[in-house]
């Protein structure tokens, strides 16, 4: 049997969603399918039963799994019509839930995530990437705890009005972001620091008093992307009692392309370095990027493991694969 799966990150709710928008979001997006390709599968991207991406029911099988949907919000959109696409997004993913109750739900707290999650169901976690929304309401950030958010990002790669992303180096936390992330850990919501830009992170670290999540962001010393974490970020996360997920994309894994699991291996291996066998968790990003053949999607999560377990023994690959996460969000999340 499989060991569980706590995945800090996928884009899956999106792709669902994405072509039953509405449609002046799709103008304002400038694409009425979520990816390339998906514009000639129409019907075969609605259902998280069977689809053709990275993340089905059909495809996790018999692996016990819990899985973090983000809803992701393109820098393209205004914060009031965020709005509107979050509330699109989530409410496809629970008529997912509604449409398989046997084989899928989604966790309303923190304490819905079960220390050992049975074989053949899936748990989802709601999620917010680039959580712009919030500077259209900042109450919106208690009211979406309530509803059982229970992590969200501040921006995605562009200047935003809670955050900037790599695309501006140079600026960092906006006063407004400053406040949310304040009611942010009031309410108990989990900040992920993935996407933020070096100075938004420095800022977080001068006015967080909670631990936080870079859920899918790999080491920098190993693949030098500005969106994977330096060894001094990642201590950081460390020290507060947070975690880090790995990130599958391709991009982030090497910088010469077709990355292999020995390329996955070094980002653990150096973190190991680093005194984090309590912090490395998974963060995938499945149906947000391209991943390589040895974990192409959730089919694949088996004998990946078969490969992690020869690599670093079965107590790691449980830690990495599932433990690190909960143990996260038993103590942290609401």
């Amino acid at each position: 049997m499989p060991y569980p799966v706590f995945d800090l990150h996928c884009d899956t709710a999106d792709r669902l969603a994405w072509q039953s928008l509405p449609h002046d979001l799709l103008h304002t997006l400038g694409s009425t399918a979520y990816g390339p390709g998906d514009e000639n599968h129409l019907e075969d991207i609605r259902d998280i039963g069977h689809n053709r991406g990275h993340i089905s029911l059909e495809g996790i099988g018999d692996t016990p799994w819990v899985q973090c949907f983000a809803c992701y919000i393109p820098d393209a959109l205004t914060p009031q019509q965020s709005v509107a696409f979050f509330r699109h997004v989530s409410a496809n993913l629970e008529e997912q839930a509604q449409r398989h109750t046997s084989a899928f739900a989604l966790a309303s707290r923190a304490t819905d995530i079960p220390s050992d999650p049975q074989p053949g169901h899936v748990l989802g976690v709601r999620t917010i990437e680039n959580a712009r929304l919030f500077a259209a309401d900042p109450d919106l950030v208690g009211s979406l705890a309530d509803a059982g958010v229970l992590m969200a990002s501040l921006s995605w790669n562009a200047p935003g009005p809670l955050a900037n992303g790599h695309d501006d180096e140079a600026s960092g936390l906006t006063d407004l972001g400053r406040e949310v992330l304040q009611r942010m850990e009031e309410a108990h919501m989990v900040l992920d620091v993935s996407h933020l830009n070096d100075r938004c992170f420095d800022d977080v670290l001068r006015l967080s008093t909670r631990p936080f999540v870079a859920s899918h962001s790999n080491s920098r010393a190993v693949c030098g992307h500005p969106r994977n974490l330096t060894d001094a970020q990642f201590c950081e996360i460390r020290d507060r009692g947070g975690v880090v997920g790995l990130n599958f994309a391709d991009i982030f894994l090497n910088e010469n392309g077709s990355p292999s699991f020995d390329d996955i291996s070094r980002h653990i291996e150096h973190w190991l370095d680093l005194d984090g066998e309590d912090i490395v968790a998974l963060g995938s990003d499945f149906d947000g990027c391209d991943t390589p053949p040895c974990i192409a999607a959730a089919r694949d999560m088996p004998s990946f493991q078969e490969q992690l377990t020869g690599r670093f023994g079965e107590q790691l690959t449980r830690k990495l694969c599932f433990d690190n996460a909960r143990a996260f969000f038993s103590r942290w999340a609401r």
